[in-house]
């Protein structure tokens, strides 16, 4: 279809989500159990203050498409959060594929997980073949000039953050003892990204989770429904003793 004038929505011209899935069968294979736990947890733990969970979203492994003159065009970050865009496609439905010119907004952060197939790409490391779409590095820091680029590597105990800062990424934070200083707080989102110590879905291990302003680490879905229960537990016992020390004995059954 071709454009008129004036300009026809970008919908009704140009390859929507629906045209553009996630599925590739010339990419076969499927990420290892560290890139699939992981994008989890900051999914679970990604929870910006300011913002309603029905205008938060975010992905792992999805296709995410960056020029509308090159609509074919791809990347797939192993995990990225986007504030500010419906949770569901047009309010609607799942997506398949992440696509910006129908979205209208970028992600705000990206975080790759680096191994020893991906690193020089992950790190624009790579000469770039002018035939060929650009990098991961050159589409997050020049075409959608992403805010924020987190790198971890478990194979070297690495945590490094880059900012978007005029019109390239500069190294904010690079961490190699992780610790309990690894960490790296975003104003625009009011949470911090670090490396926590602890166990996850069965696994001790370093992982990268947020935090809040207090510093403490986001709770889990399921950590909250625990500590929920305990509160409950704890004004449970709380009344019971106070009704005994009125000499009045509750029935339990």
């Amino acid at each position: 279809m071709y454009q008129t004038d004036p300009p026809l929505p970008a919908k009704d011209t140009l390859p929507t989500m629906y045209d553009l899935p996630s599925e590739d069968p010339e990419e076969p294979g499927l990420p290892d159990q560290f890139h699939l736990l992981q994008p989890q947890l900051l999914s679970e733990t990604f929870r910006p203050p300011h913002y309603p969970i029905e205008e938060i979203f975010t992905a792992s492994d999805l296709n995410l498409y960056y020029d509308s003159r090159h609509p074919l065009w791809y990347k797939r970050p192993d995990w990225f959060a986007v504030v500010g865009v419906p949770y569901l496609y047009d309010n609607r439905d799942l997506r398949l594929s992440y696509v910006v010119w129908q979205e209208a907004i970028n992600p705000y952060i990206v975080v790759e997980l680096l191994s020893p197939g991906t690193e020089k790409e992950d790190l624009g490391q790579i000469l770039q073949d002018v035939e060929k779409p650009p990098g991961k590095w050159e589409v997050y820091e020049k075409i959608l000039r992403i805010p924020y680029y987190a790198i971890f590597d478990r194979y070297k105990s690495e945590f490094r953050m880059f900012q978007l800062t005029g019109d390239r990424y500069v190294e904010t934070l690079h961490k190699t003892a992780l610790n309990s200083n690894s960490r790296f707080w975003i104003p625009g989102l009011q949470l911090g990204l670090g490396v926590w110590e602890g166990n996850y879905k069965h696994v001790q291990m370093p992982w990268l989770r947020w935090y809040d302003q207090n510093g403490n680490w986001m709770l889990t879905p399921a950590q909250e429904e625990r500590q929920k229960a305990e509160q409950e537990r704890q004004k449970t016992a709380r009344l019971i003793a106070q009704l005994r020390a009125l000499g009045v004995e509750p029935d339990l059954d």
